[in-house]
């Protein structure tokens, strides 16, 4: 059984950052992108960045670049997300989601994606 499990959000203040997880466990992901993605309330869900699992090659959505960096650890099966310079408009649940390469996908939507997580809440105060 495939599980994506998010954690690391909470509340901050602007200007400050974090670093979410995202363990993902069941499967060899060898051959997945790897999503964050997050969804504000009352809004659509928004493609934030993506790291293939093999390679590491990262794409950032155009609005993100510089403040949010993608990582992963092979050996421990872990995503992350660091976000800096925290914005209110950043409060969001942030979802962890993993995308099989074995097809044509766009990495920006999240339809694309076959497995999420839960989601972990940030909330940025001013």
């Amino acid at each position: 059984q495939v599980q994506l499990v998010e954690s690391g959000g909470g509340l901050v203040q602007a200007g400050g950052s974090l670093r979410l997880s995202c363990a993902a466990s069941g499967r060899t992901f060898s051959n997945y992108v790897m999503g964050w993605f997050r969804q504000a309330p009352g809004k659509e869900r928004e493609f934030v960045a993506a790291i293939t699992w093999n390679g590491g090659n990262t794409v950032y959505a155009d609005s993100e670049k510089g403040r949010f960096t993608i990582s992963k650890d092979n050996a421990k099966t872990m995503v992350y997300l660091q976000i800096y310079s925290l914005k209110p408009e950043d409060t969001a649940v942030y979802y962890c989601a993993a995308a099989s390469q074995g097809r044509e996908i766009y990495i920006a939507n999240p339809s694309d994606y076959d497995y999420w997580g839960q989601g972990t809440h940030v909330t940025v105060s001013s």
